[in-house]
């Protein structure tokens, strides 16, 4: 511990410019957080014209009927025309909120709430707890006709939205409620663990939150979701008993299988699993991947962030530069610091997710490789065929989910977590081969 505190000690030597330089904080997020969504903006303009393409691939020409490939073709474009607006829009309204001074203004609206209920600012956490949820509320406002959009004329208009008005407002207060509920005491512990470690608070503070993350992969599918959506074990049947009998053989700690009403919001298609390395469930939607970020990449991130930190939680000129008053900047908050201090990183996330996207497609190939060798694997002779059916189910989930199939290679590198439908059946094809001449 006290070695990684040396090496700690060591980065914050080289930033302590960040206490003493007075340095425009705010024209760099503006500066920056604008190049993102220009970068960002540029890429939909990459990828808009393949939405003109008058036909599919041609391994792909046989499985779309009359008129659907036009049909994925018009939801993409609308999509893309949404995603442009809607990243502008979004990035105007965050950049008019720091440009006046939102920031320093919604901790002064939490020192006034806690002084109305008898807390004085000595009661940081509480204050804190105010403040995060006040910006929390007051900037999902100017979002939601943007949510309202989404869902009742662009999925509405090509046939997916199943959502009603009523379930609409339900799913937005029972989301605010639990954001409340979770996240207050979450803030308390994080807040606290800074208090109590003081500068040694690297290793606690990763070590809550990879803790909190790992509670919230059981959590959220047995507690959170089922208020959203019914769970039910998947019904006795041939698809049920095929899960279970792969599972046995693969030696798959399958714990429980459900289907989910997912149908209820929306017709598109999707099935995932969660849980500990000892006790999986899988979770298939009515209509029928998503997939966590490898644990190790996400604690190095974690990592990182908080080795970074330390500089700016005792830099007075960081809060100066966001309109905080000289009185809340000479003691920096902790979490005012960190929520600029996660702003100043914007441009570092942008290239860390492209590095996170990479590293999820490999293991996406290695998942396809696997469903290919099953039949070795296992001596099973039925799965001989396993990698030709995870083709045709791909193929059919894009066709009936309206995916769109021709993808521009730079924009697909920095949005996809997973490789393009196209380019797994090739890297399918190809292992394929690479097990035929191995039969050989």
């Amino acid at each position: 511990m006290d070695l990684l505190h040396t090496q700690l000690q060591t980065i914050q030597q080289k930033l302590t410019f960040v206490s003493t330089d007075p340095i425009d904080w705010k024209l760099y997020v503006q500066l920056f957080s604008w190049s993102v969504t220009l970068f960002e903006s540029y890429l939909i303009v990459r990828q808009y014209p393949l939405y003109s393409k008058p036909s599919p691939p041609p391994s792909l020409v046989s499985h779309f009927s009359e008129g659907q490939f036009e049909k994925s073709q018009e939801y993409g474009k609308d999509k893309a025309k949404f995603a442009f607006v809607s990243g502008l829009y979004k990035q105007t309204v965050d950049s008019l909120m720091l440009q006046f001074g939102f920031y320093a203004w919604a901790w002064r609206a939490a020192g006034c709430l806690n002084a109305k209920v008898g807390y004085g600012s000595e009661y940081q956490i509480m204050q804190s707890i105010g403040f995060v949820f006040i910006l929390f509320l007051v900037s999902s406002i100017p979002t939601l006709p943007l949510q309202v959009y989404g869902t009742f004329v662009l999925e509405e208009k090509h046939g997916f939205n199943k959502t009603t008005p009523g379930l609409f407002v339900a799913d937005l207060f029972k989301g605010w409620g639990i954001a409340f509920v979770l996240g207050a005491p979450f803030l308390a512990v994080f807040l606290y663990i800074f208090e109590w470690a003081g500068d040694r608070f690297v290793p606690w503070l990763m070590a809550f939150m990879i803790t909190f993350q790992l509670a919230m992969v059981i959590l959220y599918p047995t507690v959170i979701q089922p208020l959203f959506n019914k769970l039910s074990p998947l019904a006795e049947g041939d698809l049920r008993t095929r899960i279970e009998a792969l599972a046995s053989k693969l030696k798959f700690p399958l714990k429980h299988l459900y289907e989910i009403d997912g149908s209820k919001r929306s017709s598109h298609s999707n099935a995932y699993f969660f849980g500990l390395p000892w006790s999986k469930h899988i979770v298939i939607f009515d209509t029928l991947i998503q997939q966590s970020k490898p644990a190790e990449v996400e604690a190095l991130h974690i990592f990182t962030i908080l080795a970074l930190f330390p500089a700016f939680l005792h830099a007075p000129p960081l809060l100066t530069a966001f309109d905080f008053p000289s009185s809340v900047s000479k003691a920096p908050p902790t979490i005012v610091a960190f929520l600029l201090f996660q702003m100043i990183l914007t441009p570092l996330e942008a290239v860390i997710s492209i590095g996170m996207n990479a590293v999820s497609r490999k293991f996406e190939w290695e998942a396809d490789r696997f469903a290919v060798e099953l039949e070795e694997k296992l001596g099973e002779k039925d799965m001989a065929d396993m990698g030709d059916r995870l083709g045709k189910a791909l193929i059919e989930l894009h066709v009936k989910n309206l995916s769109t199939v021709w993808v521009d290679w730079m924009y697909s590198a920095y949005h996809h977590s997973h490789p393009t439908l196209t380019e797994r059946l090739k890297a399918l094809d190809g292992f394929a081969e690479e097990k035929r001449k191995k039969g050989e």
